[in-house]
């Protein structure tokens, strides 16, 4: 199985270049399933249904998502309806939505599983032992297991890494829109990137303008944050897996650039 995830979408200019990329994304790395982060889909912060609709339309099967999850008050009127969305499955009991959920594309089902961290986050449950009870329950259905850990620092992506090392198919980092080179297929089988980086604008700070980013810094002052309008940046991985162990085989980054890439 092959599986292609894209890293953070950012505002408008990030789903600009999803639109126009995955038809290359396709074509090149011939994905079974494509997911996506769409925490920050909509003005950088949340997401709407019109946009969860144009993704699935475009062709990711399934979205996960992060710290910016309710920031768009229009989720709560469709989470617990789309099964193909999942928000972090550490926050508080009863919380709209789900944390994990099965992919199914043609033949080829794949388990997907958020959790956020809690160092520099607001306060959540223990990822950790969140993410041992939800993959001792996919496990039995399948050994093909994506999670999506959305976190601030390095070091508690690692961890889960080492924690998930053998059980998970994927661990990939979400969150800080940087993608980091340590891409590696741990000794277990477990494919690992702390960050997977952001599609979203390329020139500003994190997606957003640089110039209110800078007053912040240079002034200790608020300021608005909002969506950079520049070239685009799109970042991601694409990783192939043994169907029968739910290890890993192969990883691969993806960091293509509106001034590099060229349609094939």
């Amino acid at each position: 199985m092959k599986v292609v995830f894209i890293g953070d979408i950012v505002g408008n200019v990030g789903r600009d270049a999803v639109k126009r990329l995955l038809p290359w994304i396709k074509d090149k790395y011939q994905p079974h399933i494509i997911i996506a982060n769409g925490e920050n889909a909509a003005g950088g912060r949340g997401i709407n249904a019109s946009i969860t609709r144009d993704l699935f339309d475009w062709g990711v099967h399934g979205i996960t998502m992060g710290n910016h999850t309710w920031d768009n008050r229009e989720i709560f009127e469709f989470i617990d309806d789309e099964k193909r969305m999942i928000r972090p499955a550490n926050l508080a009991p009863g919380t709209p939505g789900r944390g994990y959920t099965y992919i199914k594309a043609g033949s080829k089902e794949l388990a997907i599983v958020n959790l956020i961290g809690r160092t520099f986050l607001p306060p959540s449950e223990c990822p950790f032992r969140a993410a041992d009870e939800i993959l001792e329950e996919v496990r039995k259905k399948t050994k093909c297991v994506l999670v999506d850990f959305h976190a601030e620092a390095t070091s508690e992506k690692i961890a889960m890494g080492w924690h998930l090392d053998g059980r998970a198919s994927l661990v990939v980092g979400t969150h800080t829109h940087v993608q980091t080179n340590d891409d590696r297929i741990l000794p277990g089988g477990t494919a690992y990137l702390t960050d997977a980086g952001m599609t979203g604008p390329r020139d500003g700070v994190l997606g957003m303008e640089k110039e209110n980013v800078l007053y912040k810094f240079l002034t200790g002052l608020p300021t608005r944050f909002q969506v950079a309008d520049t070239k685009w940046i799109l970042s991601g991985l694409c990783v192939e897996i043994d169907e029968t162990t739910g290890k890993a085989t192969k990883i691969q980054k993806i960091r293509v650039d509106e001034d590099t890439w060229i349609a094939e």
